[in-house]
């Protein structure tokens, strides 16, 4: 199978994942890069904010159709991101790159079992809104996004769920809002350092990837979100799994 047809299939996955689920497609997007397309880890984590930056936006612009992105307290929890998300990002290269792989093949595992586990977080009635704690889990998300290259869309949503009080469909809405200006802040610090990113592969997985994300959100409305996320927590497991045996052996 040619890299070019690899980096279409792992676009619309990537795609299809964020437009659903409104996150998870980042978490598949830099080991995507690494192990098919034969990307070096940090030029794969800047990949992987560009790819997921514009499909995010993509994403976005279809759930705002359907009315489900509250802008202002979205934007604001965004904001508190960014600063954490351009240090850390500024700084992300100068890490040895075996602990950034075992670093995401953590997260991607903790991800993988929060999906597993089958307990989405819900939204209570009169919910009050901390600021403090509303701009702690936003810092956060945003050195995260800096650190691995990815959106935390998988963080995001049960965070706007709990912390702001955000019903479910409102906060995979507006996680995109989230993931976009995140992984802008981050791609933003790292293009100094990113060297030449090779478009022949990355130029078609972006193309895939943004249409998959107007298909993933079309799938949301059919499919239940609980067996998409139980199949897309197998894939990531299994991901994880062999991201972390690669680094430690």
């Amino acid at each position: 199978m040619t890299a070019l047809i690899l980096a279409l299939i792992a676009g619309a996955a990537v795609g299809l994942s964020l437009g659903a689920l409104g996150g998870g497609g980042s978490v598949l997007a830099v080991p995507a890069l690494i192990y098919l397309l034969g990307m070096a880890p940090s030029q794969a984590t800047t990949a992987s904010l560009l790819i997921v930056a514009a499909t995010s936006v993509t994403g976005l612009l279809a759930h705002a159709r359907a009315g489900n992105v509250r802008w202002a307290p979205g934007a604001a929890f965004a904001a508190a991101g960014v600063p954490p998300a351009i240090a850390v990002g500024a700084v992300s290269h100068r890490l040895p790159q075996t602990l950034l792989t075992v670093a995401f093949s953590l997260l991607a595992t903790a991800a993988a079992w929060r999906m597993l586990r089958g307990t989405a977080p819900h939204a209570k009635d009169g919910h009050t809104v901390r600021p403090a704690r509303a701009a702690l889990a936003g810092a956060g998300l945003g050195g995260v996004t800096g650190l691995l290259g990815v959106g935390g869309g998988f963080l995001a949503v049960p965070a706007l769920v709990t912390v702001l009080g955000f019903a479910m469909p409102q906060a995979v809405g507006t996680s995109l809002l989230v993931i976009a200006v995140n992984s802008l802040a981050a791609l933003a610090a790292r293009l100094p350092s990113a060297g030449v990113l090779d478009w022949a592969l990355v130029g078609p997985f972006l193309g895939a990837a943004i249409l998959g994300a107007w298909d993933g959100k079309r799938i949301a409305a059919k499919v239940p979100a609980w067996r998409l996320q139980r199949i897309f927590a197998v894939l990531l497991l299994a991901v994880a799994v062999f991201m972390l045996a690669d680094a430690l052996w």
